[in-house]
């Protein structure tokens, strides 16, 4: 970033000209692996290549957010995690106020980012998108050189997986956000318009249906699972369920009724390992007790939102006994 910013009116027209000259290539990934919440594998581009793709984001969104059903909340202005959690909390009082037993059919696509087909979303975009170097360089950025495998074969391990040359999107780049939304709104679409669901919200591949039987579910499934292999090329993965909603629903990370909300035991643990971590670094002098602060002050909002006074006042407790440990008043 430094490299650029040092020069930047000359590295902006050097862009700008790249750009309408048709010559602009996207620059080399670096590639690292994260572990929570799950193993992933992420590839970040040079800073040059991320002002192309917020240049791009920034004129293809307000286009393509219009084209979204309201109950998508993934990557979206106004929308989120919390305003997921609301909303179906909001279906599932509906259901009590409509009376009878209702289940939920909860949908998780295998490997999703890794196995978006580029040939298929470049035509779905184009349904949309008539501007030749907008699509130009849109086909750039989901396909790159023709040497880059953004694409992983269904494998429990990322490492093991086969690199697929025809199929993905780079987790870590802002334009994967926004054509992963292009993509699954399909399914979307064909929910809500041929099927004909009422109960439906999705949470970019985290989908959640609602209905009064078991056999209805079943059926929607068999027919999103054909849309999806046929029209898609995805695959349903071994977490989708349909359950009773008196159990609660797992969904963005919390446990949800209709009467109340908790934080999900594995989410509890990865924020307790995370302000562990921050804990320890700000114990050895490697950070600011504001930056942890921040770090802590982060979780505790999102915890403000749901019933977790206990798991709270443990966060709490945990800051008092380090800044006793720091000496810091």
């Amino acid at each position: 970033m430094l490299q650029f910013t040092d020069n930047l009116e000359g590295n902006l027209l050097s862009l700008l000209d790249d750009l309408q000259n048709h010559t602009y290539t996207v620059g080399e990934y670096r590639e690292f692996y994260v572990y929570e919440p799950k193993k992933r594998l992420i590839m970040s581009l040079p800073f040059r290549d991320r002002v192309a793709q917020w240049w791009a984001y920034s004129l293809l969104y307000p286009i393509f957010d219009k084209t979204f059903i309201e109950d998508s909340y993934a990557c979206r202005k106004g929308k989120g995690q919390k305003a997921a959690a609301d909303r179906l909390q909001e279906m599932l009082k509906q259901t009590e106020v409509l009376g009878g037993d209702w289940y939920y059919l909860k949908l998780d696509i295998a490997k999703y980012f890794y196995r978006i087909y580029h040939d298929k979303l470049l035509e779905i975009i184009e349904r949309k998108i008539k501007d030749p170097d907008m699509l130009r360089l849109l086909a750039e950025i989901v396909k790159g050189d023709g040497t880059n495998c953004f694409g992983l074969s269904i494998c429990d391990n990322v490492e093991e997986a086969v690199r697929l040359s025809d199929r993905g999107m780079p987790i870590g780049n802002l334009t994967s956000q926004l054509l992963a939304n292009v993509y699954l709104n399909e399914l979307d679409q064909f929910c809500k318009k041929v099927l004909g669901t009422k109960f439906y919200i999705r949470y970019m591949d985290d989908v959640i249906i609602l209905a009064k039987s078991k056999e209805e579910l079943h059926e929607i499934k068999r027919r999103i699972e054909k849309f999806l292999e046929e029209e898609l090329q995805l695959n349903l993965n071994k977490k989708t369920c349909i359950r009773p909603v008196s159990m609660g629903i797992q969904f963005v990370g919390l446990h949800i009724w209709s009467t109340h909300r908790t934080v999900r035991k594995s989410t509890s643990l990865r924020i307790k390992r995370r302000l562990k971590a921050s804990a320890k670094r700000y114990k050895a002098g490697k950070i600011t007790y504001e930056t942890y602060n921040s770090t802590l002050q982060s979780y505790l909002g999102m915890t403000k939102h749901n019933d977790c006074y206990r798991f709270r006042l443990h966060l709490l407790n945990d800051v008092e006994t380090i800044l006793n440990e720091r000496g810091v008043a």
